[in-house]
């Protein structure tokens, strides 16, 4: 059995390869980080932020083989969109939609893509595991950072993040069960230091040089951005320590994931 989880950004999955020996390889022309556990292989790769990224990286994974995975875990930070989830915990989505972009749909940008859902064997399996499951993530194509629009779209979802959409898609359109699990870096309350929109390259990937450029022009965001980055650490080293037991159950459970899960999708 393999169980792909995605990142966008290395600060993401740090504390875990600092956990858990990953080594680096490639999967055809994708990078890999990979390690055994149990029986099963446990492959990470870092998308990029942003759905664009997102659904490049999972398109060449479909391409290079259909069959790239078992079990696919989208995962990294998410922003509460509602006062109830705080910074650190886990949350997992029953379902993951998208914000439309009405210049192709024609639609109102309030509306979202048909949502997807994520595998219930996964979901049980998180919960049991101590995520907490909410009803819906969204996936934006950009930061959301004032606590005004967060709370405007905690109507239409518990959590917001830029790569899940199009993870789960992909990996639903070969047919392989999918999660989206995540840790809430900022809370729904909290306005972002600086509009981080700015700070990112074509790749999605964070520029140092944008990020001091940002702080040079708007000095008083420093605090903020302090505050920010001990909140991602703490998410990202409670979500390091909920993937590994939660792999670790995922694996001692191959049998029944595969009947239970991969036979009832195929």
């Amino acid at each position: 059995m393999k169980i792909l989880v995605t990142f966008a950004l290395d600060n993401e999955f740090a504390p875990w390869r600092a956990l858990r020996k990953f080594r680096p390889s490639r999967w055809g022309p994708v990078d890999v980080f990979l390690s055994d556990i149990g029986a099963c292989e446990l492959a990470v790769i870092l998308t990029g932020a942003g759905p664009r990224q997102a659904a490049l990286a999972i398109s060449k994974m479909i391409r290079q083989d259909p069959d790239f995975a078992t079990i696919c875990i989208s995962s990294g930070f998410a922003g509460a969109l509602r006062p109830e989830y705080a910074v650190e915990q886990i949350v997992a989505a029953r379902t993951v939609v998208s914000e439309d972009r009405p210049e192709t749909t024609g639609r109102d940008a309030s509306e979202t893509s048909p949502a997807i859902d994520g595998s219930s064997a996964l979901i049980s399996f998180a919960s049991a595991n101590g995520a907490t499951v909410v009803e819906k993530f969204y996936t934006a194509g950009r930061v959301v950072g004032s606590a005004l629009e967060k709370n405007r779209l905690g109507g239409i979802a518990d959590a917001i993040e830029m790569e899940s959409y199009e993870i789960l898609r992909g990996a639903a359109s070969v047919g392989i069960p999918a999660i989206a699990i995540r840790a809430v870096s900022d809370s729904s309350n909290e306005d972002l230091p600086f509009d981080l929109n700015g700070v990112f390259t074509d790749e999605g990937r964070v520029s140092i040089p944008r990020v001091i450029g940002q702080l040079a022009q708007h000095p008083q965001s420093l605090p903020g951005l302090v505050r920010l980055g001990q909140n991602s650490r703490a998410a990202a080293e409670s979500l390091a320590r909920f993937l590994e037991s939660y792999a670790g159950v995922l694996a001692s459970r191959t049998g029944q994931l595969h009947s239970d899960v991969v036979g009832a999708i195929r």
